[in-house]
């Protein structure tokens, strides 16, 4: 499996740049190229965060060699910068949390979700993520966040729409929360640091920021709601049309990996070590999300519902059944 980072240059490419430029459907719906064993070359846009386990589980277990696919994951710092790789063809699918889809499909971007990624497993003070303050902090609560610093991966995205139904739900005023954008795995060390007041983080870096004493005061997303599906794997509308056979065979691989990883925790847990730099103590206490096969349209209807509210859609509304069915 050949893994790369994804550049500077593509991460700063913005979901509006893409539905500003160019054709809105100039994705490549052509076959990838074969690799020297006739395998198809499939290249994924991630996040590497503990959600993709499934994933790179799947292709060690050999889910997507059996069905003709040789798989290349990419790594990127969020959903935002999957989606025009994808809407490129640089990407064949991407992972990317549903706020980013939903925000993508407002703007004209040709994009679909095709199997689902990750979901909260509904534990309220012990969901893969969760928004923790320093020790020391005087933040006992969500509402305690207005008026200070938190830190998200993902300006106006899942992070802070959840993150603000918390402080709401919890009595305060969510529009006195400020939010700066932070790469998930530097959330740590600018929490314990005290660039931040707290910081939404997801896993693993929840369990490293703990084991420096952090504490989780909320759980944005089983706050919004206990099914919440966070992530989908997506690819553009042109490949779904032009080459269903290789969306079929993606979906059905990715399926398997879902399952499979849900009745294999501990092997979900160890393939960690093979896409993120974990330590073994910190690997034995991380929290894993919920990897049903299925999304939960009833959540992201209310997710959907939140991010209008939060003024993230410009003024439209994501259309979920066309986006996630």
């Amino acid at each position: 499996m050949r893994r790369r980072t994804l550049g500077l240059a593509l991460a700063a490419v913005t979901v509006a740049a893409v539905a500003g430029c160019g054709s809105p459907d100039s994705g490549s719906g052509a076959a990838p190229p074969a690799n020297g064993t006739g395998a198809t070359r499939v290249t994924v846009g991630v996040i590497p965060i503990v959600d993709v386990a499934p994933l790179y589980l799947g292709e060690k277990k050999g889910f997507f060699r059996s069905r003709g696919l040789d798989l290349e994951m990419v790594a990127a710092q969020g959903g935002a910068a999957i989606i025009p790789g994808v809407v490129s063809g640089q990407f064949q699918f991407g992972f990317s949390n549903t706020t980013s889809l939903m925000i993508a499909q407002t703007k004209g971007v040709p994009v679909k979700s095709v199997v689902n990624g990750a979901a909260s497993n509904g534990k309220v003070g012990g969901d893969v993520t969760g928004v923790a303050v320093r020790k020391d902090s005087p933040v006992r609560s969500a509402k305690d966040l207005a008026g200070r610093t938190v830190a998200v991966n993902t300006l106006q995205n899942i992070g802070d729409t959840t993150v603000r139904e918390s402080v709401r739900r919890d009595g305060g005023d969510p529009s006195e929360v400020r939010f700066v954008e932070i790469p998930f795995d530097q959330m740590p060390a600018a929490l314990d640091g005290g660039r931040v007041d707290a910081a939404w983080m997801g896993e693993p870096a929840m369990t490293v920021a703990e084991a420096q004493g952090a504490r989780v005061i909320a759980s944005p997303f089983a706050e919004t709601d206990p099914k919440l599906t966070v992530a989908t794997y997506f690819t553009a509308t042109r490949l779904v049309r032009e080459n269903p056979s290789l969306v079929k065979k993606f979906t059905e691989a990715m399926t398997e990996s879902l399952e499979y990883a849900s009745g294999h925790p501990d092997e979900a847990r160890r393939i960690l070590t093979t896409y993120t730099k974990i330590s073994d103590d910190v690997l034995v206490d991380l929290t894993l999300p919920a990897w049903p096969t299925q999304v939960d349209l009833a959540s992201l209807e209310k997710l959907a519902s939140l991010g209008e509210q939060d003024g993230i859609f410009g003024g439209k509304k994501p259309d979920v059944d066309a986006l996630f069915s």
